[in-house]
């Protein structure tokens, strides 16, 4: 009765002593990490997406001055998206506008829209300007600035990019295949055997590899001297003397 050891697990792939290499425990560490890491980024980025859904938020680049010093270029801002009936003056918003890019600018006034039921028209100001918009905004809804931060929209733009998310899907696709390739044996299976003696010290031998050979002097110490020998046949032959007599 023999049974031989999973040849993936680490002690296998280890070689003669069962043990990794110090250069393959460290990249499996590295691996470990750096895939506990994108694990980790990953639920965040799925907790971020599912609380930014509910509550209508999401960030917005500033690539112009116009509500400088408050908000200068180069600056990004989590803003979230409220129903018009909630702008009150003062407020900075996103307001969409057709055939033009989305604008942030200062309220300056709200006023209840006569012509659809529902819709506010505000007017708005660039603290950076020196005169207002120059038409007033009729909207149902914007987008409120809750906290900007200043010197991070070239960053963020970057990130955002296809080749930058496409490189980091690659990177964690290979991280994980080679987490999970199987590994091959780097040395000789060691086999446990019936007549293995765990007390007795010795080294079990690997498959295909010969028994360590034994010294004439270990035999000479199991061996019964010769006068101890002759002794116990004289012995022997009395007893079967006084069997017989019997």
């Amino acid at each position: 009765m023999s049974e031989t050891l999973n040849p993936e697990t680490p002690r296998a792939t280890a070689g003669r002593r069962g043990r990794p290499s110090l250069l393959y425990r460290m990249g499996q560490n590295l691996i470990d990490i750096l895939l506990w890491c994108i694990g980790i980024l990953g639920l965040l980025s799925l907790i971020a997406a599912i609380i930014a859904h509910i509550w209508g938020l999401s960030i917005i680049l500033f690539s112009t001055g116009s509500m400088a010093p408050t908000i200068p270029a180069g600056a990004a801002a989590l803003v979230q998206r409220i129903p018009a009936s909630e702008v009150k003056v003062g407020d900075v918003v996103t307001v969409e506008r057709k055939d033009a890019l989305p604008i942030t600018h200062r309220v300056t006034s709200v006023q209840p829209s006569e012509a659809v039921p529902g819709d506010y028209v505000i007017t708005m100001k660039g603290d950076a300007n020196l005169s207002p918009d120059a038409a007033p905004y009729q909207v149902s809804e914007v987008r409120r600035v809750l906290y900007s931060v200043p010197g991070v929209a070239q960053t963020i733009s970057r990130l955002r990019s296809p080749y930058v998310i496409g490189g980091l899907t690659v990177v964690a696709a290979m991280l994980v295949t080679w987490a999970f390739w199987p590994r091959r044996p780097t040395g000789p299976t060691r086999v446990a055997s019936s007549a293995d003696d765990p007390d007795s010290g010795e080294p079990t031998p690997l498959a295909g590899e010969d028994p360590a050979p034994v010294a004439p002097a270990d035999l000479a110490a199991v061996r019964p001297a010769d006068g101890e020998e002759a002794a116990g046949l004289d012995a022997l032959l009395a007893d079967d003397s006084a069997d017989a007599g019997q």
